[in-house]
């Protein structure tokens, strides 16, 4: 992508939400749900190997003042590395697009594979000092860890080791020999049609998170069954259909609060709440804070 062909009015600058593990180990997370492209960036120096995925629209990677560009598409994952020169993030995320990332040194990444480092090829003695970019597939098992990194809704004090646990789980799937190793343990993600058909409720209830369907209405506008309905989407998004659009929502009621565009009913009623008092104390419960209070710390 050209950045000269990005009109100012396009483009919104936004922030990684950014997640410490340990020294030299941490994860990046992002959701553009707006209508422009949103650029991110980062400082990674050289000692640093980078994982990206794709779980939702499209992102360019813009290397060497926008000379050299990586595209990564929905449920693809890109690997960076080059021990030659430092590879600092520049992104374009494109409009409705979600991207999870971890970037961890290549020392401690040698570390979990010292045994294995002829079956990791970039890390064998011979390639060690050489560049390394590849793409690939998120099968079905990783879609499953990422959405529950990108999804997180439990206790903060606990998300550096949750996302730790979960990043070691999705380098597990990512450097499995065999794809389908994961079968037995996750059956029903075995069916692609079942997948897809998830996939299709999370957009419904994003799309009408206003006034969203019953989970009876839901299943049979996606053709699953109530309980594959209820099962499958948990297993996937990491949370029940409607504990994922409260998460949802809170988000877009941030973001609009953030924008300074719209007053405290306004942002209520966009995002399904009839009255004030209602939106206040679901933000709250989400936030610790009241929206006036948030508007005005943002401020």
């Amino acid at each position: 992508m050209n950045l000269e062909k990005i009109t100012s009015k396009s483009v919104a600058r936004g922030t990684f939400d950014e997640t410490f593990i340990e020294d030299s180990f941490f994860v990046l997370t992002t959701k553009n749900d707006t209508d422009v492209v949103e650029i991110l960036e980062r400082e990674i120096d050289s000692t640093y190997i980078q994982f990206h995925f794709c779980t939702k629209g499209s992102a360019d990677f813009v290397f060497n003042q926008g000379h050299y560009t990586l595209n990564i598409k929905e449920e693809t994952s890109l690997l960076l590395y080059n021990p030659q020169r430092d590879l600092p993030i520049h992104l374009e995320l494109q409009p409705h697009s979600w991207l999870v990332s971890f970037v961890m040194s290549i020392k401690k990444f040698h570390s979990l594979f010292s045994q294995d480092a002829n079956y990791v090829t970039f890390l064998s003695e011979e390639n060690k000092n050489k560049k390394y970019y590849t793409d690939g597939k998120i099968n079905p098992s990783m879609a499953v860890v990422l959405n529950q990194l990108i999804s997180f809704s439990l206790n903060n004090s606990i998300k550096p080791l949750y996302f730790k646990g979960k990043v070691y789980e999705l380098l597990s799937l990512y450097f499995n020999r065999n794809e389908d190793a994961d079968i037995e343990q996750c059956p029903f993600l075995v069916d692609e049609v079942n997948v897809a058909k998830l996939k299709k409720a999370k957009d419904i209830v994003i799309a009408q998170m206003a006034e969203p369907p019953s989970l009876k209405d839901l299943a049979q506008q996606v053709d699953l069954s109530l309980k594959k309905l209820k099962e499958g989407f948990k297993q996937i998004y990491g949370d029940t259909v409607y504990g994922f659009l409260f998460d949802y929502k809170m988000e877009v009621a941030r973001k609009l609060l953030e924008s300074g565009d719209y007053n405290v009913n306004e942002v209520g009623l966009r995002v399904g709440y009839s009255t004030a008092s209602h939106f206040i104390a679901a933000f709250k419960k989400k936030f610790g804070t009241t929206p006036k209070k948030y508007m005005l710390s943002d401020n």
